[in-house]
């Protein structure tokens, strides 16, 4: 087995060379398309290591890999060009720059889709899980009205016997809402149950957990894996490495149903039976506070180790239509959290850099299951482009931006104007990313014990 400190730079530049050099091969595509003379196309940064040149364009490999880029000919602010040449940048029409400009995101884009298509249409693993048992019945919800409790097993679910996980969370889809027969376990004797489940979502099933039920998928308690600044758990004192065994009394192994919990609350203070260091548990009192519309204590989980899974994949066509969720769903995440940012609901220490997503990266390519790897690499693909987008000089959104005034005043801005603004935003970039730089340094667990 790769050990840890080579699995987490190199899943980092895997990852990071895949999105960067699909975003650069979508400027390529469309300047090609544009007749733009294209000088170079580099998978990574640095020395030439080999290459070829057909054409104009030099194709090459270089001996940085982080990522890579694609250099246009007349592109750069102040580069000194032939005015009579037809194949630079600034010689073709606004509309062919813009064009050029917002392929790059768009390539980020199809990749995002392309690659849950393939996740949800021929591997989409869910848990092998053979005995259901209720870990939770939401209070108030239908599966508590129906009569559901917390530790019954589902013996019969809409006709199926000794039902598995998949049998009763995917109970069949484009079907109308309806009551369907249920019997449970409880106590050694058996008990009927008629359960009234939500109308199926396209290609969705129903969605069990907004009537309440929640599966018992892991035996191990609930893992903090980081803490959020300023938030209830951080002020609590829970760390990261602490343990959840219960909260008041509950004993919850996944998040979803003590999210659950603390939405029945509505802000009550809640005791959570906490191991940390391995020392015997002890209680400590939390108050949630509501963010976005949730009842929440701060802190990030730890990965399930215990889940198994198995593949159980959708199809094409299902596929495509859980692919157009995942992405509209994870499309909106930057915009959340700049908006959290301005409205003081979250810190920038709370920002992931490059060191973060090497965590997350090196994390993903250590477990066994696909579904993480997936949907980082989707979800980052996704991201990567909408940040491009943002109207910030240097960024394709800020190129846009530009040619749209442009088109606006119908002339060029002033080259000198450009340059300065370019410069300004250059270093404003680099005093960004030294303070992303630090504060994922300080969330490496060298700082974390230093700081504990």
């Amino acid at each position: 087995m790769m050990p840890d400190f080579l699995v987490y730079p190199i899943a980092f530049v895997v990852l990071l060379g895949i999105m960067v050099v699909v975003h650069e091969f979508g400027h390529f595509a469309a300047a090609k398309l544009c007749k733009v003379r294209v000088e170079a196309f580099s998978v990574g940064f640095g020395p030439r290591l080999f290459g070829i040149k057909y054409g104009d364009t030099d194709y090459k490999i270089c001996a940085l890999p982080l990522g890579g880029y694609v250099k246009m000919a007349g592109e750069l602010p102040g580069e000194e060009v032939p005015v009579d040449d037809p194949g630079t940048f600034n010689a073709h029409p606004r509309w062919q720059r813009m064009l050029i400009g917002v392929a790059g995101p768009v390539a980020n884009f199809i990749l995002a889709f392309v690659l849950m298509v393939f996740y949800f249409g021929w591997i989409n693993e869910v848990p092998d899980i053979k005995t259901v048992k209720l870990e939770w019945v939401g209070q108030g919800s239908a599966a508590a009205q129906a009569g559901l409790q917390p530790g019954d097993i589902i013996r019969q679910f809409d006709g199926v016997n000794n039902p598995d996980w998949y049998a009763v969370m995917v109970p069949g889809s484009d079907m109308p809402s309806r009551n369907i027969s249920v019997s449970v376990e409880r106590n050694g004797k058996l008990v009927p149950i008629t359960l009234s489940l939500p109308e199926a979502h396209k290609w969705k099933p129903y969605d069990l957990s907004t009537t309440g039920i929640f599966i018992e998928e892991e035996k191990a308690p609930i893992g903090i894996k980081d803490i959020m600044s300023n938030l209830p758990a951080e002020k609590a004192g829970l760390q990261p490495g602490d343990s959840i065994l219960s909260v008041d009394g509950h004993a919850f192994h996944t998040l979803e149903p003590m999210v659950s919990y603390l939405q029945a609350g509505q802000g009550k203070p809640v005791s959570l039976m906490v191991v940390h260091n391995g020392e015997a548990a002890t209680p400590i009192v939390v108050h949630p506070v509501a963010q976005d519309g949730r009842w929440m204590i701060g802190f990030g989980h730890s990965q399930y180790p215990d889940l198994p899974t198995r593949t159980q994949p959708m199809g094409f066509a299902n596929g495509v239509a859980a692919s157009e969720d995942f992405c509209a769903d994870n499309s909106l995440l930057i915009f959340g959290t700049i908006q959290k940012l301005l409205t003081h609901q979250a810190s920038v220490k709370q920002l992931v850099g490059p060191l973060g997503i090497a965590q997350a990266a090196g994390d993903a390519a250590k477990t066994k299951d696909w579904s993480s790897k997936f949907g980082l690499a989707a979800g980052i693909s996704l991201n990567l482009g909408i940040l491009n987008l943002m109207p910030f000089p240097i960024l394709d959104g800020g190129l846009i931006l530009f040619l749209l005034i442009e088109s606006l005043m119908r002339r060029d801005v002033n080259i000198m104007i450009k340059e300065r603004i370019y410069q300004a935003a250059f270093v404003l970039l680099v005093f960004f990313a030294v303070f992303i730089l630090f504060n994922d340094a300080t969330k490496l667990p060298f700082f974390v014990h230093l700081k504990l």
